[in-house]
C-alpha cells in the first residue's frame, strides 16, 4: 500500500473504506504533527486491514461497526500497543518506540497483536483518554482575554470530558505565555509554550473552585490507570511524559474533584447552583467534542444559552473550547461569553500537545 494521504472525510462515515481513510488520516496527522514513531505504528496498522493477520484484535477493525474516524480507533489500538512496550511486555517492539524504523515493522506489529489479545481487546472497547497538561494554557490564555474583557478575575470552572483531572489542577502550574508569566514560579509543572504573535493581555486572575466530570475518571494515583493515561501519549514527546509524571505527583497530594456523569447532566447540575457575584463561571474542555454524542452537544448548547440568558455583568458566564480541527491538523481556541459577548470569538491556532500556540485574537 502506498504510503498513506490525508483526505477529508465525513467524521461519521462507517464501512470498509471509511476504516481505511480512518487509519490513512491518523498516519497524516501524525507526520504533519512531528509523531514519526506514532505515524509508523499506524501505517503499519492500516497494511494489516489488507491481510488476514492480527487474528480477533484486527478482524473485530475490520468489522468496525461505529464511525472509525470519530471514535478515534486507529489511536484506541496504537495506544494498547503502546502500552504493551511501555509494560515491557513486547521486546520485539523496541526498534519501533526507538524510532529505527524497521522493514519488518508491520510484521512486528502482527505479531504482537496475535499474541496479545486478551490485553488488547479491551482498548477497543472505548475512546483514547488523551488527558494532556499541555493544552491547560489555552484555559489560562482564554481566561486572560476574558479578564481583560471585563469579566471578574474570579473563575469557577466545570471541564467537561476531564479524564485524570489533569486541566483541574492548573492552579498549581506555572506558565510563560509569551513573556505573560502566572502561577507559582516553584511548580514542578513548567508550561511554556512557542509563542507566535503578540501575547495575551497581561493581567491577574485567580481559580476559585474546578470541577469535573467523565464516564470514566482515571485515578492517576492508581499505577494502573496512570500507565494506561500515559500510553496514549504520543512516545515521540518525551517533555509530555515529565509533564505527566508532575501531574500524578500534583494528583497524589490534593487528588482534583471529578464526576463519573454524562456531560449534560453535569453542565445542567453545575448551572443549576446560586450564582455568585463577582465570579466568572466556565465551561471549559479540551480534545472531548468529538466524543460526545450529538444529543448530549445539543443539550449542553441549549444549557449554557438558557443560563447565559439569565447572566449578568457580576455573576458572568463562559465557555472556553480547545478542539482539533481535523481538517487542518491544528487545535483552536474558542471562547464566547454572556452577557454581551454570546458570538463565538477564534483566539490561538496551536499544536495538538501545547508545543507551539499562534495568537489571532
Amino acid at each position: 500500500m502506498a504510503d498513506a494521504e490525508y483526505k477529508v472525510i465525513d467524521p461519521q462515515a462507517r464501512g470498509p473504506e471509511a476504516i481505511e481513510r480512518a487509519f490513512e488520516n491518523q498516519v497524516a496527522y501524525c507526520r504533519d504533527n512531528d509523531a514519526p514513531i506514532t505515524a509508523s505504528v499506524n501505517q503499519a496498522l492500516r497494511e494489516l486491514i489488507e491481510t488476514d493477520r492480527g487474528g480477533t484484535v484486527m478482524l473485530r477493525v475490520r468489522k468496525w461497526a461505529g464511525p472509525p474516524l470519530a471514535d478515534a480507533l486507529p489511536l484506541r489500538l496504537a495506544g494498547g500497543l503502546h502500552a504493551l512496550h511501555l509494560a515491557g511486555e513486547e521486546p520485539a517492539l523496541a526498534p519501533i518506540y526507538d524510532g529505527l524504523s524497521p522493514n519488518d515493522a508491520t510484521t512486528l506489529i502482527a505479531d504482537a497483536i496475535e499474541r496479545n489479545e486478551a490485553f488488547l481487546l479491551p482498548w477497543l472497547d472505548g475512546p483514547p483518554q488523551t488527558n494532556e497538561a499541555g493544552r491547560s494554557w489555552g484555559y489560562a490564555a482564554a481566561m486572560l482575554w476574558l479578564a481583560d474583557k471585563g469579566l471578574p478575575a474570579d473563575f469557577s470552572l466545570f471541564e467537561i470530558g476531564s479524564s485524570a483531572g489533569i486541566n483541574l489542577m492548573m492552579r498549581r502550574y506555572r506558565f510563560d505565555l509569551g513573556g505573560v508569566t502566572l502561577g507559582p514560579a516553584t511548580s514542578g509543572m513548567q508550561l511554556k509554550p512557542e509563542w507566535r504573535g503578540v501575547p495575551p493581555p497581561d493581567v491577574d486572575f485567580d481559580i476559585v473552585g474546578a470541577k469535573g466530570c467523565d464516564l470514566a475518571p482515571v485515578d492517576l494515583t492508581d499505577p494502573d490507570q496512570a500507565l494506561r493515561l500515559k500510553a496514549y501519549i504520543w512516545p515521540e514527546f518525551t517533555t509530555r511524559f515529565m509533564r505527566m509524571d508532575a501531574a500524578i505527583e500534583a494528583a497524589n497530594r490534593f487528588p482534583p474533584e471529578i464526576a463519573r456523569q454524562r456531560g449534560g447532566e453535569f453542565v445542567a447540575d453545575m448551572l443549576s447552583g446560586e450564582m455568585q457575584p463577582g465570579v466568572t463561571r466556565a465551561l471549559v474542555h479540551s480534545v472531548v467534542w468529538q466524543y460526545v454524542p450529538q444529543d448530549e452537544r445539543e443539550r449542553i448548547e441549549v444549557e449554557m444559552v438558557e443560563a447565559g440568558a439569565s447572566a449578568t455583568e457580576e455573576a458572568p458566564l463562559a465557555w472556553i473550547s480547545l478542539e482539533a480541527n481535523r481538517d487542518t491538523h491544528r487545535h483552536e481556541l474558542w471562547v464566547r461569553y454572556w452577557p454581551g459577548g454570546d458570538a463565538w470569538v477564534k483566539l490561538a491556532t496551536a499544536h495538538p500537545h501545547g508545543e507551539w500556540v499562534e495568537w489571532v485574537a
